[in-house]
């Protein structure tokens, strides 16, 4: 409060006081015994008028106290159980989060983490994948701004996801607990088998196999391929302490269509305390052509190079990029065209395509000639206006030709293409919309039709390489975006007749990854239906075992996590209850839990991790030093901060309540005297 304020309260209370005396001393008639009481009612109902004319500001300082937070992280993947740890790392979790110094120190809270992080207290170590480098990314995020130290109780052994020993990106200092055998033991490991995931009939399908020896005495032992019972190669490696790995290739016939399972082996030593890592499952998916595909334009653009990337990252699929005279030469050779930028080059491409009724797949461009393309197309027309625009993309979720997800579609960079109004003179369907400043144009960046018996696209922007470069940085992986052009060119590539009913899932499915098949549902319109119930009927073919699961919504699709599924092959049926729709299926679930693949905790790991992140590792002994250093180290005290408020007078609600009572008090006692 200012000098000028006070002077002002002082004057106000003069005043008050004058007033109050030149009303009852001087100026009234009543002299008697109530005269002080009502002299000072009104002193203090005029001090109060003017105080709130005054208005002055008083500051409020609120002194409270802020705990550090202990983040605690528990690895609840199957590789704790398998080393024997569960019962460790529940007992060293219960120590931390009842000690009471660090209750009084600290706010703990309590992750788990496999392969997502989550809240949960529900620790069962049954999970088949984890991700330390995810989980520790997304408790840095969460305690970015804040002090937080992360207890990581966990052996270190990670089945996907970046090396977080050498990652830069973890903002809090981190302190493994390390649970597990650290003792070396001799081991012999199929550490990985390289394969792609489809062959063709009647070829060869390469492979890949990388074997590794722990131990000091040089041994002898048998590598085989089986399918069933029956060794389909064989061959004796050597290993030594100091040629400890080795790899071996070698190539397998695909004799006939389907999927087919393998098994790697090597034959275990006598002194081998763990044999789960010395075989390995996989498949190969036999299929009987490829689907080939022709990207014809008339220049070089980086967009050419990532969807021939995207396309050609299912095996299935090869892409090749060809001028328009060439494409002519070879215009036999494939199933779908992708016309990139067309202009007047293109005349006997579209003569050929429209002469055929080929399906094809259209980008509109800055570069495009928008005359020639608008009387050949015969589907679409893009006004001319000379100008250009940059489209961001919104995705539509009532998009009914195939099962297809929003990957965040409206966060990747704009893409450029012609300003100007689109028409078409078929039915067509958007699959995803355009947006400039975020307002929406109500026109397809991104549109499908169907017209007599052909399949069409129409992306009216170019330069979708950035969307992949994007999906990168948000994903860590190209997949998200290769799957979406994975589908738009399987749907393109084919001339099936559209279903009410459709089903996305995989031909087979290794036993770590999470198996989630989904299904859309659409209306006779060809609109997502939200209002159907989904049921799937899984029935194991070998034991013949049959289960009800029911579909959940979610976003724009249906979905069943069918996760934890024994190894078997099993045959499925989606139906409707509602309407006469369903549709079967098959798959095959391989026998493989990569978490018992690891005989003891990888403490280089983690040890680097303590020193990059200026932490420290521990033992499961020696939680008591853990517990000293926390509480005992100076950045994790409790910081006594305060907060300064500045209020007006006239925000006091109760100085209104005074004034209604004085001003009453007096009409009251004057009243009751008769002065009124």
């Amino acid at each position: 409060m200012g000098t000028e304020t006070l002077l002002l309260i002082i004057l106000s209370g003069i005043i008050a006081l004058l007033v109050a005396l030149f009303q009852y001393k001087y100026k009234a008639k009543y002299k008697g015994k109530w005269v002080l009481v009502f002299t000072f009612l009104r002193f203090l109902s005029v001090f109060a008028i003017l105080l709130l004319l005054i208005n002055p500001k008083f500051t409020q300082v609120s002194i409270y106290t802020e705990k550090p937070n202990l983040v605690v992280a528990v690895d609840n993947s199957n590789s704790i159980a398998y080393l024997k740890q569960d019962k460790n790392a529940l007992s060293i979790l219960n120590t931390l989060t009842e000690h009471p110094e660090l209750k009084k120190e600290f706010d703990i809270d309590v992750f788990t983490f496999d392969d997502v992080i989550k809240t949960s207290d529900t620790i069962i170590f049954k999970s088949k994948a984890s991700n330390i480098d995810k989980a520790l990314r997304e408790l840095s995020s969460i305690y970015k701004n804040k002090v937080a130290p992360v207890v990581l109780i966990s052996d270190g052994n990670q089945t996907f996801g970046n090396d977080y020993s050498v990652s830069n990106k973890y903002t809090q200092p981190i302190y493994p607990i390390i649970l597990g055998d650290t003792t070396t033991y001799t081991d012999l490991k199929i550490q990985q088998i390289n394969i792609n995931k489809y062959a063709f009939l009647k070829n060869k399908f390469p492979i890949e196999a990388i074997l590794v020896y722990q131990g000091n005495a040089p041994i002898s032992t048998k590598f085989t391929i089986n399918q069933g019972n029956s060794v389909l190669y064989s061959k004796v490696v050597t290993f030594s302490k100091q040629e400890n790995s080795t790899v071996i290739s070698l190539t397998l016939p695909a004799n006939s269509v389907g999927v087919k399972s393998f098994t790697a082996k090597l034959q275990a030593l006598k002194s081998e305390k763990n044999t789960t890592n010395n075989s390995k499952n996989f498949a190969v998916e036999v299929i009987d052509q490829k689907t080939k595909i022709a990207l014809v334009s008339d220049f070089s653009h980086p967009d050419l190079g990532a969807l021939k990337k995207s396309i050609e990252s299912n095996e299935q699929r090869a892409v090749e990029i060809l001028n328009p005279i060439d494409f002519l030469n070879k215009k036999n050779d494939f199933q779908l065209v992708i016309l990139y930028q067309p202009n007047n080059k293109f005349k006997e491409v579209y003569e050929v395509l429209n002469a055929e009724n080929k399906n094809r797949f259209t980008i509109v461009g800055a570069k495009t000639q928008l005359s020639f393309v608008n009387n050949n197309s015969k589907v679409f027309n893009v006004a001319q206006t000379g100008q250009e625009e940059d489209f961001q993309a919104i995705f539509n979720l009532n998009f009914s030709p195939f099962l297809i997800e929003d990957i965040n579609f409206e966060d990747f960079p704009p893409l450029k293409g012609p300003f100007g109004d689109i028409s078409f003179t078929v039915p067509f369907q958007t699959l995803l919309g355009k947006s400039v400043l975020g307002i929406s144009k109500n026109e397809p960046l991104l549109a499908t039709l169907e017209t007599n018996s052909r399949r069409e696209a129409v992306l009216f922007g170019e330069n979708i390489w950035q969307w992949r470069a994007q999906s990168f940085l948000n994903e860590t992986s190209f997949n998200p975006f290769d799957d979406f052009i994975g589908k738009l060119t399987q749907y393109l590539a084919s001339n099936q007749q559209k279903s009410r009913l459709t089903v996305d899932y995989e031909s087979f499915y290794t036993g770590s990854n999470n198996i989630i098949i989904k299904a859309q549902t659409f209306d006779k319109n060809y609109q997502f239906d939200t209002r159907q119930s989904l049921e799937l009927i899984l029935e194991n073919i070998s034991s013949k075992e049959k289960s009800t699961t029911p579909f959940i919504l979610k976003s724009n699709n249906y979905q069943v996590d069918l996760s934890g599924l024994d190894a078997s092959k099993y045959s499925f049926t989606v139906r409707s209850k509602g309407e006469n729709l369903s549709k079967s299926g098959s798959f095959e679930v391989l026998e493989y839990n990569i978490e018992e693949q690891f005989l003891n905790a990888d403490v280089a790991k983690l040890k680097q991790l303590a020193a990059n992140t200026s932490g420290k590792s521990y033992f499961v002994n020696n939680v008591d030093e853990l517990i000293s250093e926390l509480v005992n180290n100076e950045h994790y005290k409790p910081i006594q901060k305060s907060n300064k408020n500045t209020v007006p007078l006239i925000d006091w609600k109760y100085l209104l309540v005074f004034l209604i009572l004085t001003l009453s008090a007096e009409w009251f006692l004057r009243k009751y005297n008769g002065l009124i």
